[in-house]
């Protein structure tokens, strides 16, 4: 028995000292079907060598015990139910909906804030420096960074946490990237999931940080209460920033960078920006969208815009509006998740698929035009469903 699960194997020099880097592990050989902390016995049969082992692999949960976990804001269970609700698993599906229904009654607690923009733009400096202030005045801060999926590997960097280095390290917040998963709008498929889960953890600050790909604000819009977007000077034609689209759904725009010899320019994007809003209809009703100046590096500004935040949340609560708002956004989330569930049905459907992808080949033939094959398909789904 070693008290070490390595040894050195016969290639490495026999005087060598720690510096040479050539160590092999002990394999495990046998774990047990549950996966719980047992004792492991793994050997060398060359040299007839045993070594205890502690299987590494955690316990397997009950939605009871991640709904207990998560409320009692243990991290590591948190994360792990954010995992499973994600999962694109048959098995986790079921397992996720319970997490969801019993986590449901400790939601709506948060401050939801939306931040997008343009790559670049410092949206993830700035919600760092946001953060750390929001700790420091007592809060506990969820960030949920969406990074953008590879169309050809499906893969994502997940890079927003490492330019978060100050704040990933505060016990009160927590930062969970995610993919978007090819998702139209830059928002991973199960954020509005991901976001209740961390308000029953009592995190009172949500910060949804997303793609910011231009085709993202209205699903962010959908799920957050306070909609922010992230602008900079010096990139161009800066009218280029001024879509009347974006305009019309933001409930405060942030010029970042206002820092150096930056800073006069952001003031003069600032004055721009407000001319702008003074003749467009508001995001929200009764609250006048207005442009702002922060520098994410030296913090100047971060207090400001924290207070238009306030300010903005307490007139939507004495109003009413901030109920309405999430009662219409609960409603979108039934429509989305069942939107979802009818396509899946579809794709599953092998009286739909074979036919479907005849009419498809067609189309990539020239001999159909995608006008047609859209009413052919159309058909075939009908005719399957009529049938079931």
């Amino acid at each position: 028995m070693f008290d070490t699960p390595t040894y050195k194997p016969e290639w490495a020099p026999e005087n060598a000292d720690g510096k040479f880097a050539s160590r092999v592990m002990f394999g495990v050989k046998k774990t047990d079907a549950r996966g719980e902390r047992t004792e492991l016995e793994a050997s060398r049969e060359k040299d007839g060598l045993q070594l205890a082992v502690k299987a590494a692999r955690p316990p397997e949960f009950t939605a009871a015990d991640y709904v207990a976990g998560v409320l009692r804001c243990d991290r590591m269970i948190l994360a792990r139910a954010i995992t499973v609700i994600e999962s694109n698993a048959a098995k986790h599906f079921e397992l996720g909906q319970e997490i969801v229904q019993g986590l449901l009654p400790y939601g709506g607690k948060a401050v939801r804030v939306g931040v997008t923009g343009v790559p670049g733009a410092g949206k993830s400096t700035f919600i760092e420096a946001l953060g750390m202030r929001l700790i420091k005045e007592g809060h506990k801060v969820a960030v949920l960074a969406v990074d953008p999926s590879s169309t050809v590997s499906r893969g994502s960097i997940l890079g927003d946490k490492t330019r978060m280095e100050q704040l990933s390290k505060e016990a009160n917040a927590f930062i969970r990237p995610s993919p978007s998963g090819g998702t139209l709008g830059g928002v991973a498929r199960k954020s509005r999931e991901t976001l209740l889960l961390c308000e029953a953890a009592g995190y009172d600050v949500i910060l949804v940080e997303t793609v910011g790909v231009g085709q993202s604000e209205t699903t962010v819009r959908s799920m957050v209460d306070f909609f922010l977007t992230v602008v900079i000077t010096g990139a161009g034609d800066d009218l280029q920033g001024i879509k009347k689209g974006i305009l019309e759904l933001a409930d405060a725009i942030l010029v970042n960078k206002a820092d150096g010899a930056n800073k006069q320019k952001a003031l003069v994007t600032k004055a721009d920006y407000n001319q702008v809003l003074h003749y467009l209809r508001p995001a929200t009703e009764g609250w006048q969208t207005e442009a702002h100046i922060c520098s994410a590096l030296n913090g100047e500004g971060i207090a400001e815009m924290w207070r238009v935040v306030c300010a903005f949340m307490e007139q939507m609560w004495q109003s009413g509006q901030l109920e309405a708002r999430r009662q219409q956004q609960n409603l979108t989330w039934v429509q989305t998740m069942i939107d979802q569930y009818v396509q899946k049905l579809i794709a599953a459907d092998p009286a739909i698929a074979g036919p479907r992808q005849a009419v498809e080949q067609a189309v990539l033939a020239g001999s159909l035009s995608p006008t047609t094959a859209v009413r052919q398909i159309i058909g075939i789904i009908e005719a399957a469903f009529e049938h079931n």
